[in-house]
């Protein structure tokens, strides 16, 4: 099992991420690339970040469900946003999916940067995570 946590030598995290994360031994890491809010057609699921976010996170999910996983593999998160004016969509689309993937608040690491520019301009936000996973 993954373990989540929060050293008390040090502030408690600012917002829904554990300050560390480890895989148990006989686990492999798996990366997942960027995710962008892509229906599986191609197109954008919306032009706002919330909308987006909430769609990256169901693509997440079914990334992990194909490896026969699921959000309680995640060991970190990489989010990057185009522009603080999406900090608040994708934090609301973040905070609403977390509610059901981790109830109990045992997040995984993850850390947030706000850049310029993604790939493509309608491009709001990109989520990458990496999963840990027993050998097979």
């Amino acid at each position: 099992m993954i373990r989540r946590w929060n050293p008390g030598t040090l502030a408690p995290p600012i917002g829904q991420y554990s300050h560390l994360a480890s895989v148990p031994a006989g686990h492999e890491l798996v990366m997942i690339s960027g995710q962008v809010g892509a229906l599986p057609d191609g197109t954008l699921a919306g032009p706002d970040a919330e909308t987006q976010t909430r769609q990256i996170f169901a693509n997440i999910e079914r990334l992990l469900d194909s490896l026969g996983a699921g959000p309680h593999d995640l060991v970190k998160l990489f989010t990057l946003v185009a522009g603080a004016e999406h900090i608040q969509g994708c934090r609301a689309a973040r905070a609403e999916t977390f509610a059901k993937w981790y109830p109990d608040g045992d997040w995984p690491a993850h850390s947030l940067a706000v850049v310029t520019a993604l790939a493509a301009p309608e491009l709001t936000v990109e989520i990458e995570g990496v999963a840990a996973l027993p050998r097979r």
